[in-house]
């Protein structure tokens, strides 16, 4: 009996990964996308304290706001004050703000299934929100447009992004970088994207 029950849970590993593999060969965005026309009607929330919410009457930026006429790095990232989040993925972009300006990027931004609270204290602890603009994608409606969503309860984390980055000009995404597991940490950095621009 115990070998059927490890036989049954490696087949739904393996159901589970094909899956993965198969919904990321056919996800909603690629290069040459529009990231607008994918995400219509979505609206993400720009990291702030919750007073700065109330005042703005818990304002969102609409996703066309941010992309139209504009060149823009965007990289998604599992969570706020993760692990690989934390120590590499957006030191990797905080460290290389001066060189995506000089290649003419209007804006960085890192985009995370949060609220924008919880966005607002991290960079804050990151001492990024001066180069990198956050914004939490708090019911991850812009991810699940783009086919980047993921469900990681089992590491406690619930719905949630993969990790990724791309170079988005006025809404056309020229290039882009999806992880193949979470935790790992190769294709989505800032030194990677520098070198698509």
């Amino acid at each position: 009996m115990a070998s059927v029950l490890a036989r049954a849970k490696r087949t739904c590993r393996l159901s589970a990964a094909a899956t993965m593999a198969i919904r990321r060969a056919f996800a909603s965005v690629s290069v040459g996308s529009d990231i607008v026309s994918a995400t219509p009607n979505v609206a993400l929330q720009k990291a702030r304290t919750w007073d700065e919410g109330v005042s703005s009457n818990f304002s969102t930026t609409p996703v066309k706001e941010i992309f139209q006429g504009k060149k823009v790095v965007i990289f998604g990232l599992p969570g706020a004050y993760t692990g690989v989040c934390s120590a590499q993925h957006v030191p990797s972009y905080k460290s290389n703000i001066e060189k995506f300006k000089a290649k003419g990027i209007d804006s960085v931004i890192c985009v995370s299934v949060n609220d924008p609270y919880v966005l607002n204290g991290w960079a804050e602890k990151l001492q990024a929100k001066e180069a990198i603009e956050f914004y939490g994608d708090f019911d991850g409606s812009f991810h699940k447009s783009l086919e980047l969503d993921l469900d990681l309860s089992a590491a406690l984390l619930g719905p949630r992004s993969q990790r990724w980055s791309a170079y988005v000009d006025d809404g056309k995404i020229k290039a882009f970088n999806v992880e193949k597991v979470p935790s790992e940490f190769k294709v989505s950095g800032g030194e990677v994207i520098l070198g698509q621009i």
